[in-house]
């Protein structure tokens, strides 16, 4: 196979060389998506966790998970700034305003840093990389070389790739927070076109947002862009429109064959 993948902890790009996989950030809440379902979703373990904590030493009732409701809202529109916020003090005050929003009252924010603090760890314990994924990536780079890409603050990004270990997986890493520009200005893509040593018509995108994976890669001109919807989501009509879509990343191996295989026709 003559193909070049890049991708991130849950989302990927290819290549026509010997290369790697591009994905994107991880997030709680898919920003602007709203998916129905019968009856409200248990809470993330990072959640219940801190329930836990305000419901038994603090003796919170249903603010316990109020307060959790409001912080994953926060999150959901939350704009970071490397170059001049901290992601830690950003975060604390999430929580700080979501107590003091549901309970009044003078700030708290020692009860802040307590709940993100573990509300931090216990995400980053929770994260791994499935065994089948790890079979899969350990498969393709026998044959190709693969990049992980994900935007977001570096100490976060950099955090949850230390804890689910997938680093070793790939051929190198690039964390949005770390360039001058992200997902999807071109010049990031370009950046590990160059880190890989390929051209960008010789890549292909792989990820599951299509605002920042599947435009990035459309934007920077690669061979192809391929959208993991594993949920289903029927995308607006001004959304960017991929070259193929999966439903899940191990539907990978198949498709970066036929597509290498169009590759080695058209030469």
């Amino acid at each position: 196979m003559h193909l070049t993948v890049v991708t991130a902890p849950d989302r990927p790009l290819l290549s026509r060389h010997p290369t790697g996989f591009f994905s994107s950030r991880e997030k709680c809440i898919r920003r602007g998506k709203t998916l129905k379902s019968k009856s409200p979703a248990p809470p993330a373990p990072s959640s219940s966790s801190v329930i836990k904590l305000l419901q038994s030493k603090y003796h919170y009732k249903e603010e316990a998970e109020i307060i959790c409701d409001k912080v994953q809202v926060k999150l959901s529109k939350e704009c970071f700034h490397p170059y001049s916020t901290c992601i830690t003090d950003l975060r604390t005050s999430h929580w700080e305003e979501a107590i003091q929003e549901t309970k009044g009252g003078a700030a708290n924010r020692k009860l802040a840093e307590e709940c993100y603090f573990l509300w931090k760890s216990t995400r980053l314990q929770h994260m791994t990389l499935a065994e089948d994924v790890k079979a899969m990536l350990t498969e393709l780079r026998k044959e190709v070389r693969l990049l992980l890409l994900t935007n977001g603050d570096r100490q976060t990004q950099r955090e949850k790739i230390e804890a689910c270990a997938c680093q070793s997986y790939f051929d190198a890493v690039v964390v949005g927070g770390e360039q001058r520009e992200e997902k999807p200005a071109p010049s990031i893509f370009y950046y590990c076109c160059n880190l890989l040593g390929v051209q960008p018509g010789d890549c292909v995108m792989v990820g599951d947002t299509l605002e920042t994976d599947i435009q990035g890669g459309l934007n920077a001109g690669l061979k192809a862009t391929v959208w993991i919807n594993k949920n289903g989501i029927v995308p607006l009509k001004s959304s960017p429109v991929p070259h193929y879509i999966v439903s899940s990343v191990l539907e990978l191996p198949g498709l970066l064959q036929s597509i290498d295989h169009k590759v080695s026709m058209s030469a």
